[in-house]
C-alpha cells in the first residue's frame, strides 16, 4: 500500500508502537486491532526478542490488521523484514544506517523513518529520504536502554529545520502529551500508554484527541 506525503503527516498523529511484554493473555493482533479501532493513526512493530520466522509471521498477521484500517504499518531496524513481510515501510536508527543507503535498498515508495535526536541528524536523515523522523526521548523511557532525554527545544528546533514530519517518543502519556504544544512536532508516538492499558481502545481514543490539540496548537 502506498502513502502520500499527507497521509504520511497526518499519521503521525497518534504512533502506536507495539510491545508484547504488557499484553498477558492477549494476542498482539487483538491489541493492534483495538488501538487502530480506537483512533492510532500509525503502526510501527517493535519486537525486540522475537526472530526468524516467528517474527515474519507475526510481522505479516500485524499487517493485516493495519490493512483493514489502511494505517501505515513499519517495522523497526530490519530492513530485511520489511521487505519479507512487504511492510509499508521501516523505522531505523542511526546504527542501522552505517554504510547503508536504506532508501535505495527499499525503493521509492516505501515509508522510511529515522532517528534523530539533534538537528543535525535530522537534516542529514532529510537529505537520506527519510519521510519522517522520530525524535526523543522527550520524557524518559523504559523500553529503551540507552535513550537519553531530548529537551523540548531541542524538539522544537528539530523541527524547524527539516520539512518533513517529526514525530515524539519517549515516555508520553495522557498526563504530559499537551506539553508538546507548540513544538511543532507533527504528532506523538507512544508504547505503554497504549500497550500496556487495560483498555487499548479508550486509551487510544483519548490520547488521538489529546494528539490532535497538540498539533492543532502549533503556530
Amino acid at each position: 500500500m502506498k502513502f502520500t506525503k499527507d497521509e504520511i503527516r497526518r499519521g503521525m498523529t497518534l504512533y502506536a508502537v507495539t510491545d508484547r511484554t504488557w499484553l498477558g493473555d492477549r494476542t498482539l493482533e487483538q491489541v493492534v486491532e483495538e488501538v487502530l479501532r480506537g483512533g492510532a493513526t500509525f503502526l510501527q512493530l517493535r519486537e525486540k526478542e522475537l526472530t526468524g520466522e516467528a517474527l515474519l509471521s507475526l510481522a505479516r498477521r500485524v499487517k493485516e490488521v493495519a490493512a483493514r484500517y489502511r494505517v501505515p504499518f513499519v517495522v523497526n531496524d530490519s530492513v530485511e523484514l520489511a521487505l519479507a513481510c512487504d511492510a509499508d515501510g521501516v523505522h531505523v536508527g542511526q546504527r542501522d544506517l552505517m554504510g547503508r543507503d536504506i532508501r535505495a535498498i527499499i525503493g521509492p515508495d516505501k515509508i522510511l523513518g529515522i532517528t534523530a535526536n539533534t538537528v543535525e541528524l535530522a537534516m542529514a536523515a532529510q537529505q537520506a529520504g527519510a519521510d519522517y523522523v522520530g525524535a526523543g526521548a522527550v520524557f524518559g523511557t523504559t523500553t529503551k536502554g540507552d535513550a537519553k532525554n531530548l529537551s523540548l527545544d531541542t524538539l522544537r528546533d528539530i523541527c524547524r529545520a527539516v520539512t518533513i514530519p517529526v514525530v515524539a517518543i519517549g515516555g508520553i502519556n495522557a498526563g504530559n502529551l499537551l506539553r508538546l504544544a507548540g513544538t511543532g512536532a507533527a504528532g506523538a508516538a507512544v508504547v505503554s500508554a497504549l500497550f500496556a492499558q487495560a483498555q487499548p481502545e479508550q486509551s487510544a481514543r483519548s490520547l488521538r484527541v489529546l494528539a490532535e490539540e497538540m498539533v492543532a496548537a502549533y503556530g
